[in-house]
């Protein structure tokens, strides 16, 4: 069966052009849709756009406890614009699965599929599992935003929930969240020989952007380190023989819990004076107890370096956690997939068989513990 196979469902998933923008994740999702209510899962599509779906499937439970969940994005980022040694959809070479969406994050969706599969008769006998996959994760978390601001009452409170990222089967705690702003600076045009008659925005855009180098978005916390922020991307002008009377420029702050991002975005205002911002992304941090008894056997199951510093297992990118947490109650959250975090969006992106393999296992042992609970007390 497909979904039993690690590896083969993984070519197959890698095989589905699924570039964000524009996604696409439609027809990859109703192929998986189909496969999975042939293996008895129920099955719903979310439509968030044209050719974009959710999907959320479902294993229903005996008893009235909250599911266990586990969610990953269909989408991916683009090939890039340098030439891969290997073809880029599923091409198989000395024990590593190569292909764009390899590591991040179609092997995690593979392996947890495969595991909740084999172990579907179990889950029937707990609380069942819950799987939500999700488009345009990679430009802001968009199927999920969708979901929760459309569909809401799709998503069940969950008891803990695994998000199938890669970190090389390493189980972490938490990561940064994201605050995604645009700048607008006005200016006045004029004809560029005579320049004095205008204001220059994109002068005015780069002593903004100098004045965000000494700006400090919050303190540090204890866990996850400093917030960060970089300016991404400026824009600016029409042609070269004009003043430009607009520019944009774009600033992603990576905060820390703590931060309120209202008011940071308050701050930034008072600032930078004269630019217009609006918002683009806002996403909260995700962190969870190490203390929490779930967590701690999650991470005890996957590494003998179970008391290691929480601040190694937390990360600065965001995931769907973000958006998810809080629509299914905040259930104790780890992150955990087989893919190379170093590989994420890189030329010749791969994921190791090895590691997919070794997932497969890992969710399993984790699906095992969570049915063997005994009580409520121990899965919050």
């Amino acid at each position: 069966m497909l979904l039993s196979d690690p590896v083969a469902l993984t070519r197959q998933l890698v095989g589905f052009g699924t570039v964000n923008p524009p996604g696409n994740e439609e027809a990859l999702a109703r192929f998986l849709a189909g496969e999975l209510e042939a293996a008895g899962f129920e099955v719903i599509l979310h439509a968030f756009g044209e050719g974009r779906l959710n999907l959320i499937a479902r294993i229903r439970g005996a008893d009235d406890r909250a599911p266990i969940g586990f969610t990953g994005h269909l989408d991916t980022v683009a090939l890039g614009a340098t030439a891969w040694r290997f073809a880029p959809h599923g091409e198989i070479v000395d024990g590593r699965l190569y292909g764009r969406g390899a590591s991040d994050m179609k092997a995690g969706i593979a392996a947890f599929i495969a595991a909740c599969v084999t172990h579907r008769d179990l889950l029937q006998l707990g609380s069942g599992v819950e799987l939500i996959l999700t488009g345009g994760e990679e430009t802001g978390c968009e199927g999920a935003r969708a979901i929760v601001d459309t569909r809401a009452d799709l998503l069940r409170p969950l008891g803990a929930l695994i998000v199938g990222e890669p970190t090389s089967n390493r189980a972490l705690i938490g990561h940064k969240g994201a605050l995604w702003l645009k700048g607008t600076v006005h200016g006045v045009t004029a004809h560029g020989a005579m320049p004095e008659e205008g204001l220059n925005a994109i002068y005015l855009a780069a002593e903004s952007v100098l004045r965000l180098s000494t700006f400090e978005p919050g303190n540090a916390h204890a866990v996850m380190g400093r917030p960060t922020l970089n300016v991404g991307t400026i824009r600016g002008g029409l042609n070269i023989n004009s003043v430009p009377d607009r520019t944009e420029f774009s600033i992603d702050v990576r905060t820390v819990p703590g931060i309120d991002h209202a008011c940071l975005t308050e701050r930034l205002r008072g600032h930078l004076g004269y630019v217009e911002l609006s918002p683009v992304v806002d996403l909260p941090p995700v962190l969870s107890d190490p203390d929490d008894g779930w967590v701690a056997r999650v991470i005890a199951l996957c590494d003998a370096g179970g008391a290691a510093n929480p601040a190694s297992r937390t990360v600065q990118y965001f995931t769907d956690a973000a958006i998810l947490s809080p629509a299914t109650g905040y259930p104790p959250t780890v992150i955990l997939g087989p893919g190379e975090p170093d590989m994420a969006h890189k030329t010749d992106e791969y994921c190791r068989l090895d590691r997919l393999q070794d997932a497969v296992q890992l969710y399993g042992a984790i699906l095992r513990d969570w049915v063997s609970r005994t009580t409520t007390r121990e899965a919050t």
